[in-house]
Protein backbone atom coordinates (compact mmCIF):
# COMPACT_ATOMS: atom_id res chain seq x y z
CA UNK A 1 0.00 0.00 0.00
CA UNK A 2 2.80 2.39 0.96
CA UNK A 3 4.81 1.45 -2.15
CA UNK A 4 1.73 2.01 -4.33
CA UNK A 5 1.19 5.48 -2.87
CA UNK A 6 4.88 6.34 -3.23
CA UNK A 7 4.82 5.24 -6.88
CA UNK A 8 1.70 7.35 -7.51
CA UNK A 9 3.37 10.35 -5.82
CA UNK A 10 6.54 9.98 -7.91
CA UNK A 11 4.48 9.65 -11.11
CA UNK A 12 2.89 13.05 -10.44
CA UNK A 13 6.34 14.59 -10.56
CA UNK A 14 7.70 12.36 -13.30
CA UNK A 15 9.42 14.17 -16.15
CA UNK A 16 9.93 11.30 -18.62
CA UNK A 17 8.15 11.94 -21.91
CA UNK A 18 7.01 10.19 -25.06
CA UNK A 19 6.55 12.51 -28.05
CA UNK A 20 4.75 11.98 -31.34
CA UNK A 21 6.37 14.76 -33.33
CA UNK A 22 3.93 14.89 -36.23
CA UNK A 23 3.81 17.04 -39.33
CA UNK A 24 0.30 18.23 -38.44
CA UNK A 25 0.10 17.73 -34.66
CA UNK A 26 2.46 17.06 -31.77
CA UNK A 27 1.28 14.88 -28.90
CA UNK A 28 3.11 14.48 -25.59
CA UNK A 29 2.70 11.61 -23.14
CA UNK A 30 4.05 11.93 -19.58
CA UNK A 31 5.03 8.77 -17.70
CA UNK A 32 2.28 7.81 -15.28
CA UNK A 33 -0.08 10.56 -16.47
CA UNK A 34 -0.89 9.66 -20.08
CA UNK A 35 -1.39 12.10 -22.98
CA UNK A 36 -1.23 15.63 -21.59
CA UNK A 37 -0.73 17.70 -24.75
CA UNK A 38 -2.16 17.58 -28.27
CA UNK A 39 -1.50 20.71 -30.29
CA UNK A 40 -0.83 21.65 -33.94
CA UNK A 41 2.82 21.58 -35.03
CA UNK A 42 2.66 25.26 -35.94
CA UNK A 43 4.94 28.09 -34.85
CA UNK A 44 4.39 31.85 -35.24
CA UNK A 45 7.67 33.65 -35.92
CA UNK A 46 8.12 37.44 -35.85
CA UNK A 47 10.88 39.36 -37.61
CA UNK A 48 12.10 41.71 -34.87
CA UNK A 49 14.95 43.97 -35.98
CA UNK A 50 16.08 41.45 -38.57
CA UNK A 51 16.06 38.56 -36.09
CA UNK A 52 13.59 35.64 -36.03
CA UNK A 53 11.75 35.28 -32.73
CA UNK A 54 9.12 32.67 -31.81
CA UNK A 55 6.04 34.40 -30.41
CA UNK A 56 3.54 31.51 -30.27
CA UNK A 57 3.33 27.74 -30.74
CA UNK A 58 0.55 25.17 -31.05
CA UNK A 59 -3.09 26.23 -30.82
CA UNK A 60 -2.26 29.92 -30.49
CA UNK A 61 -0.06 29.86 -33.60
CA UNK A 62 -2.62 27.81 -35.61
CA UNK A 63 -5.15 30.65 -35.23
CA UNK A 64 -2.71 32.89 -37.11
CA UNK A 65 -2.32 30.66 -40.18
CA UNK A 66 -3.27 32.62 -43.30
CA UNK A 67 -3.98 35.75 -41.25
CA UNK A 68 -0.52 37.11 -40.45
CA UNK A 69 0.93 40.52 -41.33
CA UNK A 70 4.24 41.28 -43.03
CA UNK A 71 6.22 40.98 -39.78
CA UNK A 72 4.80 37.62 -38.64
CA UNK A 73 4.88 34.18 -40.25
CA UNK A 74 2.93 31.12 -39.11
CA UNK A 75 5.03 28.17 -40.22
CA UNK A 76 5.18 24.41 -39.79
CA UNK A 77 8.78 23.40 -38.98
CA UNK A 78 8.16 19.79 -40.03
CA UNK A 79 7.44 18.73 -43.58
CA UNK A 80 6.62 15.19 -44.67
CA UNK A 81 7.55 13.82 -41.25
CA UNK A 82 11.01 15.40 -41.00
CA UNK A 83 12.42 18.67 -39.71
CA UNK A 84 12.49 21.44 -42.31
CA UNK A 85 13.55 24.28 -39.96
CA UNK A 86 15.81 22.99 -37.18
CA UNK A 87 15.94 26.09 -34.94
CA UNK A 88 12.18 26.64 -35.00
CA UNK A 89 11.47 22.92 -34.46
CA UNK A 90 13.83 22.87 -31.47
CA UNK A 91 12.07 25.87 -29.91
CA UNK A 92 8.66 24.29 -30.57
CA UNK A 93 9.69 21.04 -28.86
CA UNK A 94 11.13 22.96 -25.91
CA UNK A 95 7.92 24.94 -25.39
CA UNK A 96 5.71 21.86 -25.73
CA UNK A 97 7.84 20.10 -23.10
CA UNK A 98 7.43 23.10 -20.78
CA UNK A 99 3.65 23.00 -21.27
CA UNK A 100 3.47 19.25 -20.72
CA UNK A 101 5.52 19.22 -17.52
CA UNK A 102 3.69 22.23 -16.09
CA UNK A 103 6.54 23.01 -13.64
CA UNK A 104 6.08 19.65 -11.85
CA UNK A 105 9.37 18.22 -13.08
CA UNK A 106 12.12 17.64 -10.56
CA UNK A 107 14.64 16.23 -13.05
CA UNK A 108 15.62 16.53 -16.70
CA UNK A 109 13.38 14.24 -18.75
CA UNK A 110 14.21 11.08 -20.62
CA UNK A 111 12.43 11.33 -23.98
CA UNK A 112 11.23 8.65 -26.39
CA UNK A 113 10.38 10.28 -29.72
CA UNK A 114 9.08 8.65 -32.90
CA UNK A 115 10.61 8.91 -36.38
CA UNK A 116 9.30 7.84 -39.81
CA UNK A 117 10.58 4.42 -40.87
CA UNK A 118 11.81 5.87 -44.16
CA UNK A 119 13.77 8.76 -42.62
CA UNK A 120 17.50 8.97 -43.28
CA UNK A 121 20.25 8.88 -40.65
CA UNK A 122 20.68 12.65 -41.06
CA UNK A 123 16.95 13.26 -40.52
CA UNK A 124 16.91 10.99 -37.45
CA UNK A 125 19.94 12.73 -35.99
CA UNK A 126 18.24 16.11 -36.49
CA UNK A 127 15.14 14.93 -34.57
CA UNK A 128 17.29 13.47 -31.77
CA UNK A 129 19.42 16.62 -31.49
CA UNK A 130 16.33 18.86 -31.39
CA UNK A 131 14.99 16.81 -28.45
CA UNK A 132 18.38 16.69 -26.69
CA UNK A 133 18.77 20.46 -26.96
CA UNK A 134 15.45 20.78 -25.11
CA UNK A 135 17.27 19.82 -21.88
CA UNK A 136 16.63 16.08 -22.11
CA UNK A 137 18.97 13.83 -20.16
CA UNK A 138 18.56 10.97 -22.65
CA UNK A 139 16.74 10.55 -25.97
CA UNK A 140 15.62 7.33 -27.63
CA UNK A 141 14.00 6.94 -31.06
CA UNK A 142 11.19 4.57 -32.01
CA UNK A 143 9.93 3.97 -35.54
CA UNK A 144 6.41 5.28 -36.15
CA UNK A 145 4.81 2.06 -37.46
CA UNK A 146 6.08 0.12 -34.43
CA UNK A 147 4.71 2.81 -32.09
CA UNK A 148 1.39 2.78 -33.98
CA UNK A 149 1.17 -1.01 -33.71
CA UNK A 150 1.85 -0.89 -29.95
CA UNK A 151 -0.75 1.85 -29.52
CA UNK A 152 -3.32 -0.15 -31.49
CA UNK A 153 -2.75 -3.17 -29.25
CA UNK A 154 -1.22 -5.44 -31.89
CA UNK A 155 0.83 -8.40 -30.52
CA UNK A 156 4.16 -7.20 -31.96
CA UNK A 157 6.29 -9.44 -29.71
CA UNK A 158 4.58 -12.68 -30.77
CA UNK A 159 5.94 -14.97 -33.54
CA UNK A 160 3.21 -13.94 -35.96
CA UNK A 161 2.76 -11.20 -38.53
CA UNK A 162 0.90 -7.98 -37.74
CA UNK A 163 0.36 -5.31 -40.41
CA UNK A 164 -0.22 -1.64 -39.65
CA UNK A 165 -0.87 1.29 -41.99
CA UNK A 166 -0.27 4.59 -40.21
CA UNK A 167 -1.53 7.60 -42.20
CA UNK A 168 -0.23 10.84 -40.71
CA UNK A 169 -0.09 14.42 -41.88
CA UNK A 170 3.08 14.09 -43.93
CA UNK A 171 3.69 10.37 -44.43
CA UNK A 172 1.99 7.01 -44.69
CA UNK A 173 3.88 4.20 -42.94
CA UNK A 174 3.18 0.61 -43.91
CA UNK A 175 4.88 -2.12 -41.90
CA UNK A 176 4.72 -5.78 -40.96
CA UNK A 177 5.86 -6.65 -37.42
CA UNK A 178 6.89 -9.95 -35.88
CA UNK A 179 8.91 -11.03 -32.81
CA UNK A 180 9.36 -7.47 -31.58
CA UNK A 181 10.87 -6.20 -34.84
CA UNK A 182 9.90 -4.85 -38.24
CA UNK A 183 9.99 -7.52 -40.94
CA UNK A 184 9.09 -5.07 -43.71
CA UNK A 185 8.51 -1.32 -43.76
CA UNK A 186 7.86 1.31 -46.39
CA UNK A 187 7.19 5.01 -46.00
CA UNK A 188 5.69 7.26 -48.66
CA UNK A 189 5.35 11.00 -48.32
CA UNK A 190 1.59 11.02 -48.79
CA UNK A 191 -0.80 11.86 -45.98
CA UNK A 192 -3.25 14.46 -44.75
CA UNK A 193 -1.24 17.35 -46.20
CA UNK A 194 -1.26 15.84 -49.72
CA UNK A 195 -5.00 15.30 -49.39
CA UNK A 196 -5.51 18.97 -48.46
CA UNK A 197 -3.30 19.99 -51.38
CA UNK A 198 -5.33 17.78 -53.74
CA UNK A 199 -8.55 19.47 -52.61
CA UNK A 200 -7.05 22.96 -53.08
CA UNK A 201 -5.85 22.09 -56.60
CA UNK A 202 -9.18 20.50 -57.57
CA UNK A 203 -11.25 23.50 -56.46
CA UNK A 204 -8.83 25.88 -58.18
CA UNK A 205 -9.00 23.86 -61.39
CA UNK A 206 -12.73 23.16 -61.45
CA UNK A 207 -14.11 26.36 -59.91
CA UNK A 208 -11.31 28.96 -60.36
CA UNK A 209 -11.47 29.50 -56.61
CA UNK A 210 -8.42 29.73 -54.38
CA UNK A 211 -8.90 28.39 -50.84
CA UNK A 212 -6.47 28.08 -47.94
CA UNK A 213 -5.10 25.05 -46.12
CA UNK A 214 -7.52 25.46 -43.20
CA UNK A 215 -10.53 25.49 -45.53
CA UNK A 216 -9.27 22.42 -47.39
CA UNK A 217 -8.77 20.56 -44.11
CA UNK A 218 -12.31 21.44 -43.01
CA UNK A 219 -13.74 20.17 -46.31
CA UNK A 220 -11.75 16.92 -45.96
CA UNK A 221 -13.01 16.31 -42.43
CA UNK A 222 -16.63 17.25 -43.16
CA UNK A 223 -17.31 15.51 -46.49
CA UNK A 224 -14.03 13.84 -47.54
CA UNK A 225 -14.29 10.20 -48.62
CA UNK A 226 -12.02 7.64 -50.27
CA UNK A 227 -14.71 6.53 -52.73
CA UNK A 228 -17.73 8.00 -54.49
CA UNK A 229 -21.11 8.04 -52.70
CA UNK A 230 -23.48 5.27 -53.74
CA UNK A 231 -26.14 7.61 -55.15
CA UNK A 232 -26.16 11.24 -56.17
CA UNK A 233 -23.59 13.79 -55.04
CA UNK A 234 -23.67 12.96 -51.34
CA UNK A 235 -23.12 15.64 -48.69
CA UNK A 236 -22.67 19.29 -49.63
CA UNK A 237 -20.98 22.20 -47.84
CA UNK A 238 -20.21 25.86 -48.69
CA UNK A 239 -16.60 26.88 -49.26
CA UNK A 240 -15.28 30.44 -49.33
CA UNK A 241 -12.19 31.72 -51.09
CA UNK A 242 -10.90 34.17 -53.70
CA UNK A 243 -12.29 34.11 -57.23
CA UNK A 244 -9.22 33.84 -59.49
CA UNK A 245 -11.06 35.31 -62.48
CA UNK A 246 -12.41 38.43 -60.77
CA UNK A 247 -10.09 38.72 -57.76
CA UNK A 248 -12.93 39.09 -55.23
CA UNK A 249 -14.17 36.84 -52.37
CA UNK A 250 -16.67 34.20 -53.41
CA UNK A 251 -18.62 31.26 -51.97
CA UNK A 252 -19.39 28.01 -53.78
CA UNK A 253 -20.99 24.68 -52.86
CA UNK A 254 -18.85 21.54 -53.12
CA UNK A 255 -20.12 17.96 -52.94
CA UNK A 256 -18.88 14.70 -51.50
CA UNK A 257 -18.61 13.27 -55.02
CA UNK A 258 -16.33 16.13 -56.10
CA UNK A 259 -14.07 15.80 -53.06
CA UNK A 260 -13.77 12.02 -53.41
CA UNK A 261 -12.69 12.66 -57.02
CA UNK A 262 -10.14 15.21 -55.77
CA UNK A 263 -8.75 12.68 -53.27
CA UNK A 264 -8.49 9.81 -55.75
CA UNK A 265 -4.75 10.31 -56.45
CA UNK A 266 -3.46 10.28 -52.83
CA UNK A 267 -5.85 7.43 -51.94
CA UNK A 268 -4.60 5.42 -54.93
CA UNK A 269 -0.98 5.97 -53.82
CA UNK A 270 -1.76 4.70 -50.32
CA UNK A 271 -3.51 1.62 -51.74
CA UNK A 272 -0.56 0.86 -54.06
CA UNK A 273 1.89 1.18 -51.15
CA UNK A 274 -0.11 -1.36 -49.16
CA UNK A 275 -0.21 -3.76 -52.12
CA UNK A 276 3.56 -3.48 -52.61
CA UNK A 277 4.07 -4.23 -48.91
CA UNK A 278 1.92 -7.36 -49.20
CA UNK A 279 3.94 -8.49 -52.24
CA UNK A 280 7.18 -8.19 -50.23
CA UNK A 281 5.89 -9.95 -47.12
CA UNK A 282 7.24 -13.43 -46.36
CA UNK A 283 4.68 -16.21 -47.04
CA UNK A 284 4.28 -17.29 -43.39
CA UNK A 285 3.75 -13.71 -42.25
CA UNK A 286 1.34 -13.13 -45.14
CA UNK A 287 -0.68 -16.13 -43.93
CA UNK A 288 -1.00 -14.47 -40.50
CA UNK A 289 -2.18 -11.22 -42.11
CA UNK A 290 -4.89 -13.13 -43.99
CA UNK A 291 -6.26 -14.16 -40.58
CA UNK A 292 -5.67 -10.94 -38.62
CA UNK A 293 -6.05 -8.37 -41.39
CA UNK A 294 -4.71 -4.83 -41.67
CA UNK A 295 -4.90 -2.21 -38.91
CA UNK A 296 -5.32 1.46 -39.91
CA UNK A 297 -4.03 4.19 -37.57
CA UNK A 298 -3.36 7.93 -37.75
CA UNK A 299 -5.64 10.82 -38.64
CA UNK A 300 -5.83 9.75 -42.28
CA UNK A 301 -7.39 6.45 -41.21
CA UNK A 302 -10.52 8.43 -40.33
CA UNK A 303 -11.14 9.32 -43.99
CA UNK A 304 -14.53 7.83 -44.67
CA UNK A 305 -14.67 4.57 -46.64
CA UNK A 306 -10.87 4.24 -46.81
CA UNK A 307 -11.12 0.89 -45.03
CA UNK A 308 -13.67 -0.24 -47.63
CA UNK A 309 -11.36 0.78 -50.50
CA UNK A 310 -8.43 -1.15 -48.99
CA UNK A 311 -10.65 -4.14 -48.23
CA UNK A 312 -11.76 -4.25 -51.88
CA UNK A 313 -8.22 -3.76 -53.24
CA UNK A 314 -6.56 -6.44 -51.06
CA UNK A 315 -9.36 -8.87 -50.23
CA UNK A 316 -8.22 -8.79 -46.59
CA UNK A 317 -10.00 -7.75 -43.38
CA UNK A 318 -9.30 -4.06 -42.66
CA UNK A 319 -10.10 -2.29 -39.39
CA UNK A 320 -9.58 1.20 -38.00
CA UNK A 321 -7.90 1.45 -34.58
CA UNK A 322 -10.18 2.49 -31.73
CA UNK A 323 -8.13 5.62 -30.96
CA UNK A 324 -6.53 6.13 -34.37
CA UNK A 325 -5.43 9.72 -33.77
CA UNK A 326 -3.44 8.88 -30.64
CA UNK A 327 -2.12 5.41 -31.50
CA UNK A 328 1.45 6.57 -32.17
CA UNK A 329 1.84 8.58 -28.97
CA UNK A 330 0.14 5.85 -26.90
CA UNK A 331 2.50 3.25 -28.36
CA UNK A 332 5.50 5.51 -27.75
CA UNK A 333 4.22 5.99 -24.19
CA UNK A 334 3.92 2.22 -23.75
CA UNK A 335 7.57 1.83 -24.79
CA UNK A 336 8.49 4.57 -22.29
CA UNK A 337 6.56 2.93 -19.44
CA UNK A 338 8.13 -0.47 -20.14
CA UNK A 339 11.61 0.43 -21.38
CA UNK A 340 13.08 -2.90 -20.28
CA UNK A 341 10.48 -4.90 -22.21
CA UNK A 342 10.77 -2.86 -25.40
CA UNK A 343 14.48 -1.86 -25.34
CA UNK A 344 15.05 -3.86 -28.54
CA UNK A 345 12.86 -1.42 -30.53
CA UNK A 346 14.39 1.76 -29.07
CA UNK A 347 17.42 3.21 -30.81
CA UNK A 348 19.81 6.15 -30.51
CA UNK A 349 21.94 7.88 -33.13
CA UNK A 350 24.87 8.06 -30.67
Amino acid sequence: MILSRLKKFLNIFSSDLAIDLGTANTLVYVRGRGVVLNEPSVVAVADIRGKKQVIAVGNEAKLMVGKTNTQIQAIRPLREGVIADFDVAEEMIRRFIQKALDKHSLTRPMIVICVPSGSTAVERRAIQEAAENSHARKVFLIEEPMAAALGAGLPVNEPSGSMVVDIGGGTTEVAVMSLGGIAYANSVRVGGDKMDEAIINYIRRQHSLLIGDASAERVKKDIGAASMPGKGDGKKIPVKGRDLMRGIPKEIIVTERQISEALSAPVHEIVETVKVALEHTAPELAADIVDKGIMLTGGGALLRRLDDVLRTATGLPVSVAENALQCVVLGTGKALEEVGKFENILTSMY
